[in-house]
């Protein structure tokens, strides 16, 4: 119910947003922008100085109020919500949105970076970030960037030093077929389970393992049930800023510049955070005892090798030029 509140109060403020008052040309209600993340992570960075950049480069006319942590719902909920222009902003991880645009999927081939440098080279190379705006477009968004919480790592009871040491493995997982896919390859059982579900689920030991970038690891506690993380680094945890492709048509050339450039400045923003962050991240992780694994490139290669069906599975379900301009070094 409280929810459902929230979204009403946001719908009502877009709507009055739409009539602002002409006199003075400042809005009276800010346009909403909801994430699904915790306060404590670079979503939430990433999402409060795109709203500060906004307000500073139109000079106080144009307001963004940014609710966390699903205050306006899921992610599925939000990526409706946004469509429709209700909430116009949504920042928010890629993987939920493979519902939506299947070619987002792109993004869950694994193990195909070894640096998020070259992560963030390819997402915002010309030809491939233009592809992926088309995508976006078609399904009534408009993409205004990528940031990263860098990599997904595992966190576990058990050290992996070879394949055969993640068969069986109880790991949550978000509900993504391609992520479940992955997991199975290596002969683990992935578990999709409620986010909020999985402190509990690793303390009752429903679960042996989840799957997230060290900051939602942290920012929820979630090492404390943990005796190793293991950098996997098997899929970069991409962030993506959008907006209501409908909303945004309905500014003037003006107000959407000023969308535009907020949105490159909010993005350079976060990855910086991301980068100054990590390093924090992993000393709270190790002076609470659990032990951070470094992967080999032995059994890095060994990975891949055992999801190449999932690499294949995507790159037939994916456009083919957005998977070409994805590999292509």
């Amino acid at each position: 119910m409280k929810k459902k509140i929230y979204m009403a109060t946001a719908v009502l403020a877009a709507v009055l947003l739409s009539g602002c008052a002409k006199e003075s040309d400042v809005q009276r209600y800010a346009w909403p922008l909801a994430t699904s993340s915790p306060e404590d992570t670079v979503t939430q960075l990433f999402s409060e100085k795109f709203a500060e950049e906004v307000d500073r480069l139109s000079d106080g006319k144009m307001k963004i109020q940014v609710y966390p942590n699903s205050t306006l719902g899921g992610d599925r909920e939000l990526l409706e919500s946004c469509k429709d222009g209700d909430i116009p902003f949504v920042v928010q991880n890629t993987a939920p949105q493979v519902t939506f645009m299947k070619d987002v999927a792109v993004f869950d081939i694994p193990c195909v970076f070894d640096s998020i440098e070259e992560v963030r080279n390819k997402v915002d190379d010309a030809k491939f970030y233009g592809l992926m705006e088309d995508v976006y477009k078609d399904a009534g968004y408009k993409l205004l960037g990528y940031a990263d919480q860098r990599f997904r790592v595992m966190s576990t009871n058990k050290n992996i030093t070879s394949l055969s040491d993640f068969k069986g493995q109880k790991i949550r997982t978000m509900e993504n077929p391609y992520h479940m896919a992955f997991w199975k390859s290596l002969k683990a059982n992935p578990t999709p389970m409620t986010f909020s579900e999985v402190y509990i689920g690793l303390q009752q030991g429903t679960i042996d393992a989840q799957e997230n970038p060290y900051e939602v690891i942290v920012s929820s506690r979630l090492y404390e049930q943990q005796e190793y993380v293991v950098e996997t680094n098997h899929l970069p945890h991409l962030i993506s800023l959008i907006v209501s492709d409908e909303f945004f048509e309905g500014l003037s050339k003006k107000e959407q510049n000023v969308i535009t450039e907020a949105s490159e400045i909010a993005k350079k923003y976060a990855r910086e955070q991301s980068d100054t962050r990590i390093a924090e991240k992993i000393k709270v992780i190790e002076e609470s005892g659990t032990k951070i694994v470094p992967m080999s490139e032995e059994l890095r290669q060994e990975v891949r090798d055992a999801s190449k069906g999932v690499t294949e599975e995507i790159c037939h379900s994916v456009s083919k030029d957005i998977v070409d301009a994805y590999l292509e070094q």
